[in-house]
C-alpha cells in the first residue's frame, strides 16, 4: 500500500480476518490516539488469538488504569498469559 488509506483498507480486511497482529497494530495506533476504550477492545480480541504483546500491553492498561479501573489481579493475569507465551518484557515484569 502506498497511501494511508490503503495502508487503513489493508489493515481494516486483516482485522476482519481475525488477525490478531493487526487487532493489536490497531489497538496501538488507538492507545496512541488516546481512545483507551477502543485500544481495550482490539488487545482484547488479540489477546484472546493468542497474540502475547496483546496481553502484555492489557496488564499495562489495568496496572496505569488506562480506560479501565486499576486492577492487579488482571495486571498479573495479563503479565503471567504473555510470559508463558513467551513475551520477554512481561517476563521481567513479574
Amino acid at each position: 500500500p502506498e497511501t494511508d488509506k490503503e495502508c487503513n483498507k489493508y489493515r481494516m480486511k486483516r482485522i476482519e480476518a481475525n488477525d490478531p497482529v493487526a487487532m493489536r497494530q490497531e489497538g496501538i495506533r488507538q492507545y496512541q490516539k488516546g481512545d483507551y476504550v477502543r485500544a481495550f477492545e482490539y488487545y482484547t480480541k488479540a489477546a484472546l488469538l493468542g497474540e502475547m504483546d496483546a496481553h502484555f500491553r492489557l496488564g499495562l492498561m489495568y496496572r496505569n488504569g488506562d480506560g479501565v479501573e486499576k486492577d492487579m489481579g488482571k495486571y498479573l493475569h495479563h503479565m503471567e498469559e504473555a510470559t508463558i507465551g513467551g513475551h520477554p518484557t512481561a517476563r521481567c515484569n513479574l
